[in-house]
């Protein structure tokens, strides 16, 4: 049977719970834990977190943070956990996201309500550090919604499982928000224009394109889960082998269940709307992207049609930090983009666009729901040159208090993912290989898993040439 969820008090906590976070230190007004809105589970060497609010797509709150923190440190001390799996309740989401519209209604009390909201932040981001620095195998199964909280519980995993429920999206410019929960370091990081495109539009992708876009390492039925969980607990390590080690043995273990990926659904971010969106996201400014979007002709012409209608539905603010934070999360590091976000974060509790989307695309019960009325208003009511993202980036009070002192530059388990563009230029600036050998080649350090072969083909398709040797050599646009 789960285990029940319990409060671990500071005064209660091991000194190294001690030292470690003031995410256990909970104001009064906070306190509002619900017992079983988070379960745990033991198996064996599995260890399993189950977001458990189903009737609202298991949305994460603070109560559920506190439950799930103390849980993490105390699994990754102990010698018994072999492997840490977080999921969702229900058939419907991993999780939604963040609870947001209660944060909205605290906003609305002014200061002091706007200080409630940071501290969320506050909790939540110690949270993501800790699991993206985590020492233990940790596996995310991003069955369902998946979206703002919910990636940041899943997106820094080493092992991130979508399936044919999956719904990835980081939709904060809609509520007039910003990526937050880590996206500024996993987005600009993403292949060509796609995390900012991702970014500004709050675009879905959905089942196997989760897995083919590289944000999820894996793609499963979602009713081989279960087995795949009991298959987890039986895994035994030896004490000598690294991470490294046991995650390969892990990821040889989540492919025992792969059963293919769905014929009708072709990668979507590919081909010529990939190069469209390179084209028209790769552009320095709001305005310039805009338009590049006008201009687009042929077969992207529908598309950035589109793109342009949702752009203007946008919190116009949102969209232009949104822009800032792909141009400059690039060169952050784990520990400084958690930090960087709280002061965001922060500065968005106290603008009027966050509680007047959340009021009106979350909150009203009008139907249809109202169109939020932003603070500029449109796009065009930003000039050029008014640089109305620059005060998100400003530091004021301290630095946010992470959890443990650990950082990097990139994920440093990468070798886990899908194929990047990088890796594939690689091989082909050798200048050796046909684009047959190249696929298969990459078939063999990806140990046959399902799906690799359709990845590199569509970057070889878009980024290569075949010489007159039949050697495919590398187009740089």
């Amino acid at each position: 049977m789960p285990l029940k969820a319990k409060i671990i008090e500071p005064r209660m906590a091991t000194r190294a719970q001690m030292s470690t976070s003031p995410v256990r230190s909970v104001p009064k007004e906070l306190d509002t834990d619900e017992p079983h809105d988070v379960l745990f589970n033991n198996l064996y060497g599995l260890r399993t977190i189950e977001l458990n609010r189903p009737a609202k797509l298991n949305s994460l709150n603070g109560s559920m943070i506190r439950k799930i923190f103390p849980r993490l440190v105390e699994w990754e001390k102990s010698d018994m956990t072999n492997v840490v799996v977080m999921k969702g309740a229900g058939e419907k989401a991993f999780c939604a996201g963040g609870d947001v519209a209660e944060l909205a209604i605290q906003n609305k009390e002014g200061p002091e309500g706007q200080k409630k909201s940071v501290n969320y932040f506050s909790q939540e981001y110690q949270l993501d550090h800790y699991i993206a620095t985590y020492q233990k195998p940790y596996i995310a199964f991003m069955d369902g919604i998946t979206m703002g909280g919910g990636v940041g519980l899943s997106i820094h995993a080493p092992f991130r499982i979508a399936t044919e429920r999956t719904v990835f999206a980081m939709p904060e410019t809609t509520i007039g928000f910003f990526p937050d929960v880590g996206a500024s370091f996993f987005l600009p990081r993403m292949a060509g224009s796609i995390g900012t495109y991702l970014a500004l539009t709050s675009d879905r992708l959905t089942g196997a394109n989760v897995f083919y876009s590289g944000i999820a390492t894996h793609y499963l039925h979602s009713t081989s889960l279960p087995n795949l969980e009991a298959r987890l607990a039986e895994l035994r390590f030896r004490d000598y082998d690294s991470m490294e080690d046991r995650l390969a043995i892990i990821e040889m273990t989540i492919e025992e269940y792969a059963t293919g990926l769905p014929p009708t659904e072709p990668i979507l971010l590919g081909g010529e709307l990939r190069k469209a969106i390179d084209r028209c996201f790769s552009k320095n400014s709001v305005a310039e992207i805009i338009a590049a979007l006008k201009e687009e002709q042929g077969s992207a012409k529908e598309w950035a049609e589109k793109t342009l209608h949702t752009l203007h539905q946008r919190s116009p603010t949102a969209v232009h930090v949104a822009l800032k934070e792909m141009q400059v999360g690039r060169q952050w590091t784990i520990a400084e983009t958690f930090q960087k976000e709280h002061q965001m974060a922060a500065r968005f509790m106290k603008h009027s666009d966050f509680v007047e989307g959340v009021t009106a695309l979350l909150i009203s019960k009008e139907k249809p729901k109202p169109k939020p009325k932003w603070q500029p208003a449109t796009l065009e009511d930003i000039q050029p040159g008014s640089n109305i993202a620059a005060p998100f980036f400003e530091t004021t009070g301290g630095p946010l208090a992470l959890v443990t002192d650990r950082d990097y530059s990139d994920y440093p388990y990468q070798s886990f993912g899908v194929p990047t563009e990088s890796d594939v230029e690689v091989l082909v600036r050798e200048g050796l290989s046909t684009p047959h050998e190249i696929r298969e080649e990459f078939v063999r350090r990806k140990r046959g898993r399902q799906g690799i072969s359709t990845i590199v083909d569509e970057i070889l398709a878009r980024k290569t040439i075949v010489n007159g040797d039949g050697k495919a050599e590398w187009v740089d646009e």
